[in-house]
């Protein structure tokens, strides 16, 4: 018996938190049962396109999304066409995914997923535009799936929808002296003070008022290091602002990686001053790892897993009390916690036995 083919529509398959999250549930279902399929919008190779192919996947590609585009909307249904095996989509596109999920249910696609990732929206000259194909969603989609809480009742507007969890593989996270001298050492760090944040260089994460922040902590603790996990647009921004400040030489650009895991073993504490999220993968990594945490009040209250580890700071603030209270959090000591990173559902392996079985009991077959 051939296996479920599930479409998953993305923008590409980088290592920002959506694609990871789902490159974590498709390395643990069951693929002689449920596979996942990819359409993306973008014509070169993404991060985790190389393996995606190992596990069996295939990766189709469309032009850039168009939302008012005719000629994209004939793309996607030429492709809905030349591909009938298709009987659940499962859409990441936030806002505008209505758009593929339109012709989906034009196309007969039985099975369709919106997904909600986030709980606001960059409010600049295309915010009106994607609420607009927002409040769409629900008429196109069949199933409402959201990370948490804020995301959904942002996204779907009072309709009722299923939370599906950022989940990881908790065991890879627990902390580890070994492992985060081996790092803390390939990166030139010693005794050093380290201040984490992963993320990509994107307005919603904040970066500015992050190395605003450590300038802060640079007065109080001169030999106090940042490192930056992640890449994006806005990278040459805050490294500009960073020599601007005079502190370029104790910030680490670590860029994409394949070990996160291992990078936030050579943290001391892990910053995360977000204008907004939907529920963040790496506050739950970050969490498994044991890493005590500041973040802003603007992140979504249900990713606190450990209460104990986590202190909310308002965004009103100043970045000198952030960094007071950082320094403070930096002294907490690191402790496994994958029992309630697993009582609390973020285990990778029961949350994907849920989704496959999701499929499976919704695909007909």
């Amino acid at each position: 018996m051939q296996p479920i083919r599930v479409l998953h529509i993305v923008t590409y398959m980088g290592r920002g938190g959506l694609e990871t999250m789902l490159m974590n549930y498709y390395r643990h279902i069951d693929r002689t049962k449920v596979q996942f399929d990819f359409l993306v919008h973008r014509d070169f190779e993404a991060d985790y396109d190389a393996e995606i192919l190992s596990l069996g996947g295939k990766i189709h590609h469309v032009s850039r999304l168009v939302p008012w585009s005719k000629s994209y909307q004939n793309e996607l249904r030429a492709f809905f066409k030349e591909h009938p095996e298709y009987r659940i989509v499962h859409v990441h596109q936030d806002c505008l995914s209505s758009v593929a999920l339109k012709v989906a249910k034009e196309c007969g696609v039985p099975v369709r997923i919106a997904h909600s990732h986030s709980s606001s929206a960059d409010k600049n000259l295309k915010y009106w535009i994607k609420r607009y194909y927002m409040k769409k969603i629900s008429k196109y989609a069949t199933d409402l799936f959201a990370c948490g809480k804020k995301a959904g009742d942002w996204m779907f507007g009072g309709e009722k929808y299923q939370i599906v969890r950022n989940a990881i593989d908790a065991k890879r996270y627990t902390y580890s002296m070994a492992t985060a001298e081996k790092v803390r050492t390939s990166l030139n760090l010693h005794d050093e003070l380290v201040v984490g944040h992963v993320g990509r260089f994107n307005p919603p994460k904040n970066h500015t008022f992050l190395i605003d922040i450590f300038y802060e902590i640079q007065k109080i603790n001169p030999s106090a290091r940042l490192l930056l996990v992640g890449d994006g647009d806005g990278k040459k921004e805050i490294q500009e602002k960073a020599r601007e400040l005079g502190i370029a030489d104790y910030i680490i650009f670590a860029g994409v990686r394949t070990d996160v895991e291992e990078q936030m073993q050579a943290m001391d504490v892990f910053v995360f001053p977000s204008l907004y999220e939907g529920l963040p993968v790496t506050m739950v990594e970050a969490q498994a790892a044991g890493l005590p945490c500041v973040i802003s009040d603007h992140v979504p209250e249900e990713c606190i897993i450990t209460n104990h580890l986590v202190t909310v700071q308002k965004l009103t603030d100043s970045p000198k009390i952030w960094a007071e209270h950082i320094l403070e959090r930096a002294k907490s000591p690191r402790i496994s916690h994958y029992d309630d990173i697993k009582a609390h559902g973020y285990d990778i392996e029961e949350a994907a036995k849920w989704l496959q079985n999701y499929y499976i009991a919704h695909s007909g077959e």
